[in-house]
């Protein structure tokens, strides 16, 4: 089977199954991690690159032994994509705000974003929402598949499982400042050439010009080296303005303004993960050219 049908397949089973409701790998890793994490995190940064390398490398040697036959690979590819998800959670928040349903749209936006939520107007959750859309993409689909294709099932397995340590581990506080280092920057290393082809994604089937001129202008200013041309980028492709600040953990953070254009409205939502889908289709179809195996 080819490595373009491998993709396309497993985007056709996301498409329909979405995400597992249940016994979904990813569970299960992040309770391998918590175990780790309650026996390590004495607050040194050795003991977080050691948690990460015991975290990761049995499932990344498993993945190597693992006979790489197209079934196989295609259903890893789909537990570790979730276009189908973060498409359901963004309409949810979308739908919420069109009905004028403030507190359903916070609830539902809670859900894909760290930051607080309960006292955001609906403006603020639009903003949160389609931010969230945007970094997602490459979070959750694009570097999935980049790792995919460049280091097979090992290098799949790396990204997703590394990113989700991030996910848990990768927090600048009392508990992880220390510990979680090295998973947030194994996350940085990782995501560090797929965050910049998701932009150029972006920019590609989205407002070129705007794209690339707030990827350039803006992206460096941001707190996230790879979040801040994903999210510039798609802000720009989509016209409208972002960041600016927000609560994090009962704290104010002030963020610089991405994009260019109009406060974003709920119906940008949609927008954004219309946009996101179009760089889904751009990337299989280059995939199915290109790649051959």
């Amino acid at each position: 089977m080819s490595t373009g049908l491998i993709c396309l397949l497993a985007v056709i089973l996301d498409a329909v199954l979405g995400e597992p409701r249940r016994f979904h790998p990813l569970v299960g890793f992040g309770n391998w991690a918590n175990w780790l994490e309650q026996r390590l995190n004495t607050g040194r940064r050795w003991r977080g690159v050691l948690a990460v390398i015991l975290a990761l490398l049995p499932f990344i040697l498993f993945a190597g032994l693992l006979s790489e036959t197209g079934i196989i690979a295609v259903v890893l590819l789909y537990f570790a994509i979730a276009p189908r998800s973060l498409s359901e959670h963004a309409w949810a928040v979308q739908t919420a705000l069109i009905q004028d349903d403030l507190e359903q749209a916070r609830q539902k936006v809670s859900l894909i974003v760290s930051r607080d939520t309960q006292n955001l107007d609906a403006q603020g959750v639009t903003r949160a929402t389609i931010e969230s859309v945007l970094e997602n993409g490459n979070d959750a689909i694009f570097a999935a598949i980049f790792w995919y294709l460049l280091a097979g099932l090992p290098g799949l397995v790396l990204y997703r499982l590394a990113n989700t340590l991030d996910a848990l581990w990768g927090y600048r506080n009392a508990r992880f400042l220390h510990f979680g280092w090295a998973a947030a920057r194994l996350d940085d290393a990782l995501n560090l050439i797929p965050a910049r082809l998701t932009a150029l994604s972006y920019a590609c089937v989205g407002n070129f010009a705007t794209a690339v001129q707030s990827w350039y202008k803006q992206a460096s200013s941001w707190y996230s080296p790879n979040a801040g041309p994903v999210m510039a980028a798609g802000a720009g492709a989509l016209q409208v303005i972002l960041g600016d600040s927000a609560h994090y953990h009962g704290q104010i953070k002030n963020r610089p303004i991405l994009g260019t254009g109009n406060p974003p409205t709920a119906n940008d939502i949609g927008r954004a993960v219309a946009l996101i889908h179009r760089a889904l289709v751009l990337w299989l179809f280059i995939i199915m050219l290109g790649v051959k195996t």
